[in-house]
C-alpha cells in the first residue's frame, strides 16, 4: 500500500509524456535530425526547471526527513574518455530503440510491446554497470 503514491505518480508522470509525444520515435527521430526544436525545448526546460528547483533548495536549506541538509556531493570532472564512452552508449541506445530509458515503460504501457525487449536490454545494461562497476575508472 505504501508504494501507491508512487504508483499514481509514475502513471500520471507517463501521461504527460504520452500527450508532449516525448515518447514519439518521430519526435526523437526528429531531433537528432535537427529537424525540429520539440525535444530540445522539453529537455531544456527540464535541465531549467532542476537547475531552479535546485538553488530554491539551497537557497531556503531544506532539510531531509532526519535533518541532514539536502545537497548534492561535489563532482570531480575526469579526463573525458568515460564521459565519451557513456555518452556513446547511452545514445547509440537512444538512436537505435527510438526511446531513452525514462519513457520505455510508458511506451509499453501506451501499447508498443516490442520496447520490452529494449527494457529488459536497460536493465541488462544496468546491472552490468552494477558488476564492473568497482573495476571502472571512476
Amino acid at each position: 500500500m505504501s508504494l501507491i503514491p508512487y504508483f499514481l505518480i509514475g502513471s500520471a508522470f507517463g501521461a504527460v509524456l504520452m500527450e508532449a509525444e516525448v515518447i514519439s520515435w518521430f519526435r526523437i527521430q526528429e531531433m537528432f535530425r535537427f529537424d525540429a526544436f520539440h525535444m530540445y525545448g522539453i529537455i531544456g526546460s527540464a535541465v531549467a526547471v532542476a537547475g531552479l528547483s535546485l538553488l530554491a533548495i539551497a537557497k531556503l536549506g531544506l532539510r531531509a526527513p532526519d535533518g541532514s541538509p539536502l545537497a548534492l556531493a561535489p563532482k570531480r570532472l575526469g579526463t573525458g574518455v568515460r564521459y565519451l564512452a557513456g555518452g556513446t552508449i547511452f545514445g547509440l541506445g537512444w538512436a537505435l530503440t527510438g526511446a531513452c530509458p525514462g519513457p520505455l515503460v510508458a511506451l509499453i504501457g501506451g501499447g508498443v510491446p516490442v520496447m520490452v525487449v529494449a527494457l529488459a536490454g536497460a536493465l541488462a545494461g544496468t546491472w552490468l554497470y552494477g558488476l564492473l562497476r568497482p573495476r571502472l575508472p571512476h
